[in-house]
């Protein structure tokens, strides 16, 4: 089977020894997304909405580089630091994701890759051209 590292540029994981994600097949399996922009900086420091736009906006990128989309993810796993964003985490879900929804685990986590990071979203997708919902 064919396996295809995904790449973005400028790509601000590449300090951290690991990959954005792998196609394998027609799966896509993309690594937590955190609030961090081009740069490597941590957004919305201490705001939650903000960090949540960054992390969906990360995954959105990777997925595209990938051959997909928000609309074919089939799996996220969400690490929150604090379990009180559970309701938001339910919005954003009806925001970025549309029926059928992917299968999720919500997980409170006492930390994250820094102290400032409030949520981490990873994602196992279907290629756009492989989706085919029923």
């Amino acid at each position: 089977m064919k396996i295809k590292k995904i790449t973005v540029s400028p790509d601000p994981y590449e300090p951290f020894r690991l990959a954005q994600g792998y196609r394998v097949g027609d799966l896509l399996f993309i690594s937590g997304q955190a609030a961090i922009d081009e740069a490597g900086q941590i957004v919305g420091v201490d705001d939650f909405d903000a960090q949540a736009e960054q992390v969906f906006a990360n995954l959105e990128r990777v997925l595209r580089a990938g051959g997909s989309s928000l609309a074919n993810v089939i799996k996220v796993t969400i690490f929150l630091r604090d379990m009180s964003n559970f309701a938001k985490i339910v919005e954003l879900r009806g925001r970025y994701f549309k029926p059928p929804y992917p299968a999720d685990t919500i997980v409170e986590v006492t930390s994250l890759y820094t102290p400032e990071a409030l949520l981490e979203i990873e994602a196992i997708a279907v290629v756009d051209e492989a989706a085919e919902w029923t």
